[in-house]
């Protein structure tokens, strides 16, 4: 039978049909366009194949090996229990951060579609492809402004001494700045009645002391911080002041796209050979660092602080902990965010995607664990020249990367080096992630319009970056940070938890487990019950009621957000809701569509055929389908029944 003349039945057929039911005939149409970028080695002709195993899992481990690695893990292991974290980290990457990457990569593997075309899984959830795209913008803004960071503090530190070393009048330190808090002044009763701004120093030399309530304490900000804010940011006074452009940051945040539209320009060809280079860097400039971070005086203070003797186990009584830990497990491997399942459906079909799975997962946070002991190490150095404990001077996110560290530079010998490698390392961090990002929005639109687009990849790449440019230059201007700050936590910190409680839902409830397991063992092989036990009990129970719990738990306790002392306006704090509605409303606006435009006479049969698959949903290659997707209908096997039936040949 041929599979062209295959329809749905009037009873089950909706009124509109899904996308891609014409995709047989959209394929012979891209056949040739696509043919001159495709290797001889490639298994499927029409969208390509990683050429490598190696170009796949250092790409994957680019993605999932990202900044929150390095500058907020170690803050949280040491801020929850030190040590005693590992055992809730490790416990949330079992019951969520693994089945949710082994879901999603078999998910796109299997039917080597993008995160929006394999939703003809579960066509009501067709949504997120556009929920997908829409996050992805606000995601590349992030990641290209932090790029753009990087990349002016790497040129910046080819110069000695470095701009930050002292508060140098050419950059516009002010009489706030120096390296050393200034001591407070006391306001003094003299014996007359009057009173007298004094110093320490006169307290001092007369035996005086100051009375409880009189001191008056001197606004300081070291170098490193106001050279931050004054000269990189060049930071207005709240969001409400937007200001100018800051055209160097404007020049960087170009440079970081033109880097990244040209490693794409070829898809994952080219991008899965600069990885060899962005990928495994980091780990070098990391063994480099730890080396010499081991070697600085007081560097065992911060390594005790971080892991070792300080460990406070009675920290795991603590629900935030575990919150901590989930939080962290989950978007550290990129999860949620369609991602994984961009870059997995470049696999070839029967790819070890299991095995691949438990590779970078491990990878991943024996990452995190790693760059732990070369940040302590350096606060630790750095906790002992000023004398102070260890917790005082540990920070995290941009806090860490751009005031703490650029400090420890300058007081180690060699400073720019150990500057120039440290943003290196951001930059090739910040890249990798980047990669990943736009690969999934260009398949996205890739698989939806490959008839017009497949053959155009390279104009579509440049177009993209060219207009995330233009949206991204909103977080160079002077209230640029505020933005990054609000995005950060209405968008990315909100989205991906949304959208991966709802994968587990559509693929475990509405697809079901059992087809989804007999799926994944056509491209591994079969596997016994046992093998099964623990990721069927994960994705249809533990996994999803952990995100729910944890969805429901960010709701309740947020509290609004601050930059440091400033707080945002109620506008600014409404944008970042509006924000968090226009990524996640795609999923429910598209839903109601499906189930309206469905046939059935009460709302039950609606839903069910909106949720049934598509009729040409399965592997994408002929060869690949099997008995279980060649002869469709299989009524038992096919989500809800639904039935195909051959129309007799003219």
């Amino acid at each position: 039978m041929d599979k062209n003349e295959l329809v749905l039945s009037p009873n089950d057929q909706q009124k509109h049909p899904p996308e891609g039911t014409v995709i047989f005939e959209q394929r012979k149409a891209v056949n040739a366009a696509t043919s001159e970028r495709v290797h001889e080695g490639d298994e499927n002709v029409e969208r390509g194949n990683w050429s490598s195993k190696t170009d796949y899992l250092l790409s994957v481990i680019g993605s999932a090996v990202g900044l929150s690695n390095v500058w907020r893990f170690p803050y949280l292991a040491y801020r929850n229990g030190g040590g005693a974290f590992l055992i809730p980290y490790i416990l949330m990457l079992a019951v969520a951060g693994m089945p949710m990457f082994f879901l999603e990569t078999s998910f796109g593997q299997f039917a080597s579609l993008g995160p929006d075309a394999v939703w003809k899984a579960v066509p009501m959830l067709q949504g997120a492809g556009i929920n997908f795209v829409v996050f992805s913008a606000f995601d590349c803004i992030s990641y290209t402004c932090i790029l753009a960071y990087s990349l002016y503090y790497l040129f910046a530190s080819f110069q000695s001494p470095l701009p930050w070393a002292e508060c140098f009048s050419w950059w516009g330190a002010d009489e706030t700045c120096s390296r050393t808090p200034k001591d407070p002044l006391c306001n003094f009763s003299l014996d007359n009645g009057y009173f007298e701004i004094v110093n320490i120093t006169w307290l001092q030399t007369n035996n005086e002391s100051c009375p409880n309530g009189s001191e008056i304490s001197i606004p300081h900000q070291g170098p490193s911080e106001q050279y931050w804010d004054k000269v990189v940011l060049r930071r207005t006074s709240s969001v409400d002041e937007t200001g100018e452009i800051v055209w160097y940051l404007a020049l960087c945040l170009l440079l970081a796209w033109l880097i990244v539209g040209a490693s794409l320009s070829k898809g994952i060809k080219s991008s899965g050979k600069v990885v060899y280079f962005t990928a495994t860097l980091p780990y070098v400039i990391l063994t480099i660092l730890l080396i010499r971070g081991l070697t600085l005086e007081g560097a065992s203070k911060g390594i005790e602080f971080y892991i070792g003797i300080q460990s406070d186990f009675s920290k795991l009584a603590e629900g935030h902990v575990w919150k901590d830990a989930a939080i962290q497990i989950f978007f550290s491997l990129s999860v949620g965010s369609g991602t994984l399942i961009a870059l997995s459906s470049y696999n070839k079909f029967h790819n070890n995607c299991y095995q691949d799975a438990i590779v970078v997962c491990v990878v991943n946070c024996g990452t995190s664990v790693f760059a732990g002991f070369v940040i302590f190490s350096v606060l630790g150095h750095m906790a002992h020249i000023q004398g102070k404990p260890v917790s005082e001077v540990a920070q995290s996110g941009f806090g860490l990367a751009f005031i703490a560290y650029p400090e420890i530079a300058v007081q180690l010998p060699w400073a720019p080096l150990w500057s120039i490698l440290f943003f290196l390392m951001l930059v090739t961090l910040a890249i990798d992630s980047l990669f990943a990002v736009l690969e999934k929005v260009i398949t996205i639109l890739l698989d939806r319009f490959p008839k017009y687009l497949r053959s155009k990849r390279f104009c579509l790449t440049i177009g993209i970056c060219m207009l995330f440019y233009l949206f991204g230059l909103v977080s160079v201007t002077q209230a640029g940070i505020y933005w990054m700050h609000l995005i950060d936590n209405f968008c990315i910190g909100w989205i991906p938890i949304i959208i991966a409680l709802l994968e587990l839902m559509g693929v475990s409830w509405l697809y079901g487990t059992n087809r989804f397991i007999k799926d994944i063992e056509m491209m591994i092989g079969e596997r016994n019950w046992l093998f099964w036990l623990w990721w069927r009990v994960c994705w249809f129970l533990i996994t999803p009621c952990l995100m729910m719990v944890l969805l429901i738990w960010s709701l309740t306790t947020f509290v609004s957000p601050t930059y440091g002392p400033v707080e945002y306006p109620v506008w600014a704090i409404a944008v970042g809701w509006c924000m968090t509605i226009v990524c996640i409303m795609w999923i429910p606006i598209v839903a109601v569509v499906r189930v309206v435009q469905a046939e059935g006479s009460t709302l039950w049969q609606k839903i069910s055929a909106a949720c049934a698959s598509a009729p040409d949903w399965g592997p994408y290659l002929e060869q690949h389908r099997g008995e279980r997707y060649r002869k469709r209908p299989d009524s038992r096997d096919a989500s809800y029944g639904v039935q195909l039936l051959a129309t007799p040949k003219m």
